[in-house]
């Protein structure tokens, strides 16, 4: 979608809180962009937890992609309102597949940055490897890593010949 068709879609305002200024295109995967303010974004931090308060109006947006984000939003919002509204909310069948999709797992280094399939990361700590009789040193680079489908906080690389299972929080993108 264009930035075009997404302000005309979006009449020139926040699909989240109806604001005109700071707007930008957020993606949503897999429903696609939003044109959302900078508060709605995340980028600024809203005046009071009462912003969020427009999901409401939201919520009934025709729209697929925006009824998905505000159903994801409001599952972020831990108020009584925001889990009651969730659980009120109408869905059509394309944003109801949406929601029933489990997310996708992203895999992040130390520093917060996303790791796939075939980076090389290095260690960043002594790591003792059980059953392999041996200590991985910090500094060592595993190349051509693979990710562990089910667990985000895991890969997989060959160290010292041996395939090994690493926890991302002890190794950093090269």
């Amino acid at each position: 979608m264009t930035d075009v068709d997404l302000n005309a879609r979006a009449n020139g305002a926040c699909e989240f809180c109806g604001v005109t200024e700071g707007l930008a295109a957020l993606e949503q995967p897999p429903a696609g962009p939003l044109l959302l303010c900078a508060i709605c974004r995340g980028d600024s931090a809203p005046d009071s937890p009462a912003h969020w308060q427009c999901l409401q109006g939201a919520a009934w947006s025709e729209v697929p992609a925006v009824q998905f984000a505000v159903w994801r939003k409001l599952g972020e919002i831990e108020e009584p309102w925001a889990s009651d509204l969730r659980e009120t909310m109408y869905l059509s069948d394309e944003a109801q597949s949406w929601a029933d999709a489990p997310e996708a797992l992203v895999h992040r280094d130390a520093n917060g940055a996303v790791l796939a399939t075939g980076d090389t990361v290095v260690l960043i700590k002594d790591l003792p490897v059980k059953g392999g009789g041996f200590t991985a040193k910090r500094g060592t680079a595993v190349r051509g890593i693979t990710l562990v489908d089910d667990n985000a906080g895991h890969i997989e690389g060959r160290v010292d010949g041996q395939r090994i299972v690493i926890l991302t929080e002890f190794v950093k993108k090269r």
